[in-house]
């Protein structure tokens, strides 16, 4: 029987993929055979994985890279439950095989029983399987409202349990790990109000409390640590310094909002006139906006998320380049940038811009069956146009994981090689005209203007290396060193985060000893 152990929080955001991601990797560098788990999550960055029967399935973009750091192939059954939000409903996607768009309702009164059945038989064979579940909760684990359907905090603690006594082994077998955000302020009332609120069933199981993202002399946390472990009988496991390692995000709550322009990579020490700003429309129904994250890690680069909803007058005014990012409704956001102004100047841009899944589709002549994505009745939606290609929109997904041969041009000029990454999408695109493929089929290549549905595509340095290299050129400025390749991974640096400040004692075998 393995052990379970619950990483939760007092509210959404606290850190938890973060610890989880760090606990799986610091368990597989003492050689435990540790896996993820997250049995409901939400989210729209996503990423193509391989399911239990071999085909492809997707699954939240947290589990996905805390497999990485437990050094394993990521399944389906890490994240057997996956909400993807879109407007006032969601699309869902139960063991990595996408199904209706509902609303929360209807997901509660219709298809909750069965997402609870997905998810238990998926943790059942994670756990017969490997020493160590580290199972990641969602959002509070103390809604009171939710404890009757809480799929990713109180029922995975329930099966977990149930397991456990089948088998044969101790409650102590299933373990929570409670973190709160002292950021926020009010954490010790929160942390206090969660174990209260928490069923009985669920708090003899806490096995401790740390608080995260502290910021300043941890000395002045101490009679308040004293205080709620007096008042509560748990334990405070330790204060973990405020620190980014450096993990994908797990979704978009961590980018501006709609109506604010924010800036990622401003404080890497370049001066202005040695750096480029990539701007972003932050659409209003972005996904997979981890697709950044690694070119804003490049020393120079200044990834702006513009607002669309009551953004500038001239949005690209402070651009060098522009990255349309992936979308959950193509034609929504499309006719979103059209009336904010974005049409317009694009048409007048004249740096290399790069198109990703629903990005490339914006950027083409037509969108075909255009109600299938949108929430109008019209048939056909003019695109951009600065792609000779249009795309016809299928109620068939396309998910797979690509390894594509690399012949760099337009604004990748200079990449060679492969680079592997993956597609997740509905719509087909085809060329009206001549066009270049610089990553085969699936991309579309005209002056400086590139379009592909290939996810991870920054992730590869020598396409991200061409594609900083041809922004700094088309900017006429001089590029400054990069030196992010040295230094410890993500992961480890993860690792070290809880290592350093956690009391993995307490916690006991297989995390010592």
């Amino acid at each position: 029987m393995s052990r379970t152990l619950l990483v939760a929080g007092t509210a959404s955001h606290v850190g938890k993929s973060t610890v989880a991601a760090g606990l799986c990797r610091h368990l597989a560098d003492r050689g435990v055979d540790v896996v993820p788990f997250k049995a409901q999550n939400m989210s729209n960055n996503a990423r193509v994985v391989v399911r239990p029967d071999g085909e492809y399935g997707e699954i939240g973009v947290s589990q996905f890279v805390q497999a990485r750091a437990a050094g394993i192939t990521p399944t389906t059954d890490l994240n057997p439950v996956l909400l993807k939000p879109r407007g006032g409903e969601s699309q869902l996607v139960l063991g990595g095989r996408p199904g209706d768009h509902l609303s929360v309702g209807d997901y509660y009164g219709e298809r909750w029983e069965h997402a609870q059945e997905v998810a238990e038989t998926a943790y059942r064979r994670l756990a017969t399987e490997s020493e160590v579940v580290i199972a990641e909760g969602a959002g509070s684990i103390a809604e009171i409202n939710l404890h009757d359907r809480d799929l990713a905090n109180v029922e995975t603690v329930r099966f977990a349990s149930r397991l456990a006594r089948e088998e044969g082994a101790s409650g102590r077998d299933v373990g929570i790990l409670l973190l709160v955000d002292i950021e926020r302020g009010g954490a010790f009332a929160s942390l206090y109000g969660t174990l209260e609120l928490l069923p009985a069933a669920l708090r003899e199981r806490v096995v401790g409390a740390a608080i995260t993202k502290f910021r300043g002399d941890e000395s002045l946390l101490e009679p308040g640590i004293e205080e709620i472990e007096s008042l509560t009988g748990v334990p405070v496991l330790g204060v973990l310094p405020y620190d980014d390692p450096g993990l994908p995000e797990e979704d978009s709550v961590a980018l501006p909002a709609t109506d604010r322009r924010a800036t990622v990579g401003d404080d890497d020490g370049v001066p202005p006139d040695r750096s480029v700003t990539v701007a972003v429309p932050r659409l209003p129904r972005i996904s997979n906006a981890t697709d950044l994250e690694a070119l804003a890690a490049v020393p120079g680069i200044r990834v702006a998320y513009v607002p669309v909803d009551d953004g500038p007058d001239d949005p690209l005014a402070d651009a060098d380049a522009v990255v349309l990012p992936g979308t959950k409704n193509t034609v929504d956001d499309l006719l979103a940038l059209r009336e904010a102004g974005f049409e317009a100047a694009l048409a007048a841009f004249s740096g290399p811009i790069v198109g990703l899944c629903g990005g490339y589709q914006l950027l083409g002549e037509r969108l075909r069956n255009a109600d299938r994505e949108g929430v109008g009745d019209r048939e056909t939606v003019e695109g951009f146009g600065l792609l000779p290609v249009e795309t016809t929109f299928a109620a068939q997904k396309r998910l797979e994981r690509r390894t594509v041969a690399v012949d760099g041009c337009g604004p990748i000029e200079g990449a060679e090689g492969v680079v592997t990454g993956y597609e997740i999408h509905v719509g087909r695109t085809r060329a009206l005209a001549a066009v270049d493929r610089p990553l085969e089929e699936g991309s579309a290549r005209h002056g400086d203007v590139l379009g592909t549905y290939l996810h991870g595509l920054f992730d590869d340095r020598s396409v991200r290396e061409a594609f900083v290299d041809r922004v700094y050129a088309s900017a006429g400025r001089s590029r400054p060193a990069d030196d992010t390749a040295s230094g410890p991974s993500p992961y480890d640096r993860a690792a070290a985060l809880v290592r350093e400040n956690l009391d993995l004692e307490a916690l006991g075998e297989p995390f010592v000893g």
